[in-house]
């Protein structure tokens, strides 16, 4: 079907159908078309064959014959009006009776000419049609006997509110057991049927890429929240499996966070493992239930410079616990003033050859990151002016750049372990090493909901206290952080924000029976992903697979990975998420917006984390509330057609509690002594503070004996007014009322001063004689 809207403007939730033929035509060419105009219900009966009825130039409804049917060759549905001639919709609306709804009168029956005050279509959707009324207008404009009172066409049966809620319910219903839902809501019944072979490959070579890359970064970022090496390799696996079910962007790469470590580590308040893995189910719980609730929206309070922020700060305190591991120091403390206290205290403990090899690798790590830009040999062109391809050797090459530059991280990590295996042979010990690793798979249990830590046992209750707003601190910036990689690679596609909270739910949840810390989607594993082209979400089985392989051959081997080689990857990887230079443009852009990125920055070095963003999100929200509260209003001169001079104010936002009072003061002063016109076409919401605020204006204005007429006043906002019951509320929303509305308290104005003068003249005498 076609869709339209009638005057720009959807006017029901019923189905409205519009039937057009071609009078003037025989009846072998006569054809009805049903144009669907605007509806929500799912039961499309159009009863098209009493359209019929229009073929002797008569109405459904109105017993007379109706004018528009009388010109031959017009199509009597044309929603375009042309030479001043005006189309007839025949509208059939569910839940109304049925009427002649003619443009000419703009919803008014042709037995009802009803003068055009508004450029709109107005119907009543309660379906409860007065005995007797109109059925275009429903005898409230009017007040035109219905034609069908005694006897005639039924109306259509309304529907109550109960039936209503019923059938919308029953359609929510249908739409959730949908084969839609069920392919948006389990993406891998939607890819699997058409995975090819190639995808396949593709999909190894980017989950073995990605399972290289995640392995160090696990080993590190266990230590940066605190727990021992074997948590970061359990944090890397199960994510990855349970993705690939429910994921709907395929270069997501599940696992452990810089972001979500410091916080774990930042609440763990060192108490052990459990609290994490506990951490992470009840992380998993909170975004699930916000991804069944679609509470996305809430995201949406952490604006760009609070993020910027956040995030510049959470890189610099990550790097600051990493240089004592490049020093080779050893002391108690993860916040950012107490890492820089300790090392003040202990710079004289500082191991030579630790320093030596962090700062080495991360130049390494530095320098092979920019490998993969070198171009390799040149295109030169021969005398035909054809390009020469490059030679498969050293295409190979540039691939072997390519993959050096992608794994640098385990070369790394690989070539210092390598060098301490070789020291230890010779019994000596240049670096502090990794030490054990537990051995061996996990125990797949249920997370703990109670520990043990030294000689008091803590309850779930307990442990949920301990672990505090980190409830819910977490699931926020991992959601953040999941779908800010969903959209950089998402490459202009739709991003559903609900399936992603989702799968990121069930994938904390999942993992937390696997002894995991809290997961999310890496950036930088992200990339890695997009760059070895991978196909589908099923490349994490693949990194995976590895990370399993790792967990059960190579633990002894991660015995003698230097602390410093971790630190320095970590170091290589965080210093990109400094976002310092977008301070420059936000200064640029909007100077005040600077001020909840500067205190989101200052507070999350000085005080926590999940503060600090808390701080920066309340900082904008006074923003918000602040310009909530006073609102521009704009107050402007004009002249009516009528030579009636009045003040045009108008108010740019919705009006709520914050602001009655302003506006009223600034409506009062800026008011003077003509007639006030109060434009409330941008008002999109008000609220009872507001509400009495107008009441006291429209008293205001009464004592005063001045006129206040709201004019474009939408139906929900007067009903809030009139809700307070105030003395006098004139509104309008055409020229032509607002026309005589001003023509009238002009006439009102005169009367006033006409009675007013002549009390003067006889009060004069009265002063001066008993002055005398």
């Amino acid at each position: 079907m076609t869709k339209y809207k009638l005057n720009n403007t959807v006017r029901s939730s019923s189905e409205v159908t519009l039937t057009s033929y071609m009078t003037g035509s025989t009846d072998s060419e006569r054809k009805d078309e049903c144009y669907q105009i605007t509806g929500s219900n799912d039961n499309e009966q159009d009863d098209v064959s009493e359209s019929n009825n229009l073929e002797d130039g008569k109405c459904h409804v109105c017993p007379n014959s109706c004018e528009f049917l009388q010109e031959p060759g017009k199509i009597a549905a044309s929603l375009e009006k042309r030479y001043d001639k005006y189309s007839l919709n025949e509208l059939k609306v569910e839940n109304l009776g049925r009427g002649c709804l003619c443009e000419k009168y703009n919803g008014g029956c042709k037995l009802c000419p009803r003068p055009s005050l508004a450029p709109t279509l107005t119907m009543s959707m309660d379906g409860a049609h007065g005995k007797g009324a109109c059925l275009a207008c429903n005898g409230a404009a009017c007040g035109t006997p219905n034609p069908l009172s005694n006897g005639g066409y039924p109306p259509y049966p309304s529907t109550s509110k109960k039936s209503k809620w019923k059938s919308d319910a029953a359609r929510r219903l249908r739409a959730c057991c949908s084969k839609k839902t069920l392919l948006r809501r389990i993406p891998i019944l939607a890819w699997l049927p058409n995975y090819s072979f190639r995808s396949g490959l593709a999909d190894i070579i980017a989950g073995i890429t990605v399972g290289l890359t995640v392995i160090p970064q696990a080993i590190a970022y266990a230590g940066v929240a605190g727990l021992p090496p074997q948590y970061g390799l359990y944090s890397s696996f199960m994510a990855c499996f349970v993705y690939t079910v429910f994921g709907s962007v395929k270069d997501s790469a599940i696992g452990p966070t810089a972001i979500a470590a410091i916080l774990t580590r930042e609440n763990l308040h060192g108490l052990g493992p459990e609290f994490a893995v506990l951490l992470s189910f009840l992380s998993g719980c909170v975004e699930l239930i916000m991804g069944i609730l679609q509470l996305g929206f809430l995201i949406d309070f952490i604006s760009g410079p609070v993020s910027v922020g956040f995030t510049s700060a959470a890189a610099i305190i990550i790097a600051t616990t990493q240089v004592k591991d490049i020093l080779g120091l050893s002391f108690p403390g993860g916040k950012f003033l107490q890492v820089w206290t300790g090392m003040y205290e202990h710079i004289g403990e500082t191991r030579l050859w630790d320093t030596v090899l962090g700062v080495s690798c991360i130049v390494v790590l530095l320098l092979l990151r920019k490998v993969k830009d070198i171009k390799i040999g040149s295109d030169d062109e021969d005398k035909e002016g054809r390009l020469e391809k490059r030679s498969q050797l050293k295409a190979a090459l540039a691939q072997t750049l390519w993959f050096l530059s992608t794994t640098r991280n385990i070369f790394v990590v690989l070539v210092c372990a390598g060098l301490a295996y070789y020291y230890d042979t010779k019994n000596q010990t240049p670096f502090v090493l990794t030490g054990n690793v537990k051995a061996g798979l996990p125990q797949f249990a249920p997370p703990p909901f109670s520990a043990t830590v030294g000689n008091h046992t803590y309850s779930f209750t307990e442990m949920a206290s301990t672990l505090g707003s980190a409830i819910f601190v977490v699931p926020l910036l991992s959601i953040l952080e999941n779908i800010a990689l969903a959209k950089v690679f998402s490459e202009g596609k739709y991003v559903d924000a609900t399936q992603e909270m989702v799968a990121l739910g069930v994938c904390n949840i999942a993992s937390s029976f696997v002894e995991s810390m809290p997961v999310s989607g890496a950036l930088s594993r992200g990339a890695v992903n997009h760059a070895s082209g991978v196909a589908s979400p099923a490349g994490g089985l693949y990194t995976g697979a590895l990370v399993l392989l790792a967990l059960q051959y190579f633990t002894p081997y991660f015995y003698y990975i230097p602390k410093a080689s971790l630190a320095a990857v970590i170091i290589a990887a965080v210093v990109f998420m400094m976002e310092l230079h977008v301070f420059k443009p936000i200064w640029r852009t909007k100077k005040v917006d600077i001020i909840p990125a500067v205190v989101t920055f200052t507070a999350c070095l000085v005080t926590r984390l999940e503060l600090g963003i808390v701080l920066g999100i309340a900082v904008n929200l006074l923003f918000l509330l602040y310009a909530s509260a006073r609102p521009a209003v704009k107050v402007t001169t004009a002249v009516s057609e009528g030579g009636v001079r009045y003040a045009v104010a108008s108010v740019d936002r919705a009006l709520a509690f914050p602001a009655a009072e302003f506006v009223r003061r600034a409506l009062r002063k800026a008011a003077g002594d003509a007639p006030l016109v109060l434009d409330a076409h941008h008002v999109q919401a008000a609220d009872f503070t507001a509400a009495k605020g107008i009441k006291s204006l429209i008293e205001d204005f009464h004592a005063r004996g001045q006129t206040i007429i709201f004019y474009n006043v939408k139906p929900s906002i007067a009903e809030v007014f009139k809700g307070v019951k105030p003395r006098e509320f004139v509104h309008c929303s055409c020229r032509v009322e607002l026309e005589r509305l001003l023509l009238e308290a002009q006439r009102k104005s005169k009367q006033q001063v006409a009675w007013y003068a002549p009390t003067q003249l006889t009060l004069r005498p009265t002063l001066a004689s008993s002055t005398t």
